[in-house]
């Protein structure tokens, strides 16, 4: 009865002692999250205080006149006012939905368009080249033609965002299916995938960090078009991003423009983060990122 007693005691203590362990295990992983959340955020801290300096030293040898060029004091005061004042929220939602649906269209048909590619080999012969071919023409060469097509307008400046981004996207896809492992194909067809099947449920899934890529190098492409289309097609009632910066350049307001451009900067930025967590998620659950995040 004792010996039982003391086996019992013996094992609550380990049981405890297990606890106790996974909680410091926990506090450890917390510790060490926001070493690597430390870790992420302070070489991007260093880079911007470096471009500021940079930025500043060349105002102070007085390369250009603070009309044209001004330092890094004024244009942030002027970018706080630009945050607070409703043009920029205006410009911002008019800027967004554009960027939403030109990439989303773009999205569409770059999908059909790779999977069709790779899928058959005719269509491969055809336009495979033609692809790379338009995914390397600068978007800006679109706009004599869609303005020939569509006027000053907002179909206008759609087009150049599609035609920018899907060849791209396009890529992505055919690039992605092209190296997926022939081994995979045939598990897939050993196991009944067939047809749309076999894409669904093996190739896609193989394919998506090529896939992932694509997008991100698509959305890359579709917001240079998108810029360069506000900055080209200009419509009145419509304010945008892009039109106020062409509004800074026509007032000769270097403070504004200079704060236009970092607001398109920090939206890139933030946008590039999101299809980088997206890729460490894909990665992290094909195995070949740690859960320490290396």
């Amino acid at each position: 009865m004792a010996n039982d007693t003391l086996t019992s005691s013996a094992r609550t203590d380990a049981e405890i002692s297990g606890l106790d362990a996974l909680e410091i295990a926990g506090r450890d992983k917390e510790v060490s999250r926001g070493a690597r959340i430390w870790a992420a955020t302070w070489p991007k801290l260093a880079a911007l205080a470096i471009a500021i300096g940079i930025w500043q030293a060349v105002v102070w040898t007085g390369w250009k006149e603070p009309w044209a060029l001004p330092g890094p004091g004024p244009v942030f005061a002027d970018l706080a006012d630009y945050f607070m004042s409703q043009a920029l929220w205006d410009g911002l939602a008019t800027t967004a939905r554009r960027a939403v649906f030109g990439f989303a269209a773009a999205v569409v048909v770059g999908l059909l368009l790779g999977l069709g590619v790779s899928r058959s080999k005719v269509l491969r012969a055809a336009i495979g080249s033609m692809i790379t071919a338009l995914q390397t023409m600068p978007s800006i060469a679109w706009f004599p033609l869609a303005i020939l097509l569509f006027n000053l307008s907002e179909q206008a400046i759609f087009f150049v965002v599609v035609l920018g981004a899907a060849p791209s996207i396009a890529n992505g896809v055919i690039h992605g299916v092209d190296y997926v492992p022939p081994l995979l194909k045939r598990a897939g067809r050993n196991l009944g995938a067939r047809g749309l099947n076999l894409y669904r449920y093996v190739i896609a899934p193989a394919a998506l960090p090529a896939i992932v890529a694509g997008l991100k190098q698509g959305w890359a492409f579709a917001w240079r078009s998108l810029m360069a289309g506000e900055l080209l097609v200009v419509i009145a009632a419509r304010t945008s991003i892009g039109a106020q910066l062409t509004y800074a350049r026509d007032f000769s307001d270097a403070e504004r423009l200079m704060a236009v451009m970092i607001v398109i900067l920090v939206v890139g930025i933030v946008v590039d983060a999101a299809f980088g967590a997206a890729d460490k998620a894909i990665r992290r659950r094909w195995g070949v990122l740690d859960q320490a995040g290396n």
